[in-house]
């Protein structure tokens, strides 16, 4: 008993002011307002701090009084490791945290679950504003963003959402450039791997029902900018065989093509809606014997870098310009009170995964 009365308590601001025969707003301002102190002054404070072991403000009391958290909240409706795994991801999220930095800003994950309506998560983030990652449009978790009197910036989707800020690329434009490459090269009998396009899990063929219906809007354009791209080269779009995967991974697009390709063996090039599930697919390719592209032709969409190495023909997008646009939109907003959108362009990158159809591998004569 005796030796826990003898522990020293921790000094508080009050007890480190009159240790140093200051007033507790210069101590305070050693840590939030450096520049109202003389040098010498401040380092005193701070090692006398240190030395009688005061921790410094109390950054909950302090954001209470300030009512700021000094954090961008990222909502990201993933696991938290697909923030580092999915390379469009790690890029954007790159670009983000360059926008904080210069703002002197931290940056709060915020990942949910898409499969998930609990939204408490969103409810509790002590943040100043939230950027948005790429969420289907009647996300719960979005909503709730919206309920907060916070400004936020969405990255992606949903589009055009009254009075919120948007960063984005026009996704049908750069698949319909890409469709028109296909079709350039001679191809008509075409196959397409899709990423989520709703709710709940599902793995398998998409009709135009679940094309048409979903929520996803950038997976909508995509799949709109091929069905444009292939009409003006007379395409039924009907004819085409489209493979929609739930999960966003190398592995979902090997599995993907493979499905595709035992249901539709007539396929002489499959564009997919991200360079990951083409990935998948070239290795689907190369396991089956095939060779790319003199049998098959296979395209990407975002250009990551390793899609570029895999001298994949794709649409590259400035994933890490999409970030930092969407953190100096959110951090830099100054007087403005009408929302902005910001539209980034893309690039056809015409790689070695694409060749016209060999005709004779599967319609002699043709």
């Amino acid at each position: 008993m005796r030796g826990s009365r003898d522990v020293r308590r921790p000094a508080t601001l009050a007890s480190l002011a009159a240790e140093l025969g200051v007033s507790r707003t210069t101590v305070s301002n050693a840590y939030n307002r450096p520049d109202q102190l003389s040098a010498p002054l401040r380092a005193r404070v701070l090692e006398a701090a240190r030395r009688l072991g005061y921790p410094g403000p109390d950054p909950v009391a302090r954001s209470l009084r300030t009512r700021r958290a000094g954090a961008v909240g990222l909502l990201l409706t993933e696991a938290l490791s697909y923030a580092f795994r999915d390379p469009a991801a790690t890029g954007f999220l790159e670009g983000l945290a360059l926008a904080c930095e210069r703002a002197g800003s931290g940056l709060l994950l915020v990942p949910v679950s898409p499969e998930l309506a609990d939204v408490t998560a969103v409810h509790q983030a002590g943040v100043d504003g939230f950027v948005v990652y790429s969420v289907r449009e009647d996300d719960p978790h979005f909503k709730a963003v919206l309920e907060r009197p916070v400004p936020t910036v969405v990255c992606d989707q949903p589009l055009h959402v009254e009075g919120v800020d948007r960063v984005g690329i026009d996704d049908r434009a750069a698949m319909l450039d890409l469709a028109r490459h296909l079709t350039g090269l001679g191809h008509r009998r075409i196959g397409v791997l899709c990423m989520r396009l709703g709710t709940g899990r599902y793995d398998g063929p998409a009709d135009d029902d679940r094309q048409n219906g979903s929520t996803y809007p950038v997976q909508r354009n995509r799949l709109g900018g091929l069905r444009d791209g292939l009409a003006e080269a007379g395409i039924d779009w009907a004819g085409v065989p489209v493979h929609e995967r739930f999960a966003h991974s190398v592995d979902a697009g090997q599995s993907a093509a493979a499905e595709l390709l035992a249901a539709h063996p007539e396929i002489t090039a499959i564009a997919c809606t991200s360079d990951i599930l083409a990935l998948g697919a070239l290795r689907h390719a190369a396991e089956r014997g095939l060779s790319v592209p003199e049998d098959l032709t296979v395209t990407g969409f975002d250009g990551v870098p390793e899609g570029l190495r895999a001298g994949l023909t794709t649409v590259r997008q400035p994933v890490l310009e999409k970030g930092r646009a969407a953190g100096e939109l959110l951090l830099d907003r100054g007087d403005r009170n009408r929302p902005r959108t910001v539209l980034l362009p893309t690039e056809l990158i015409v790689g070695t995964t694409g060749a016209a159809p060999r005709a004779e591998r599967w319609f002699p004569g043709w």
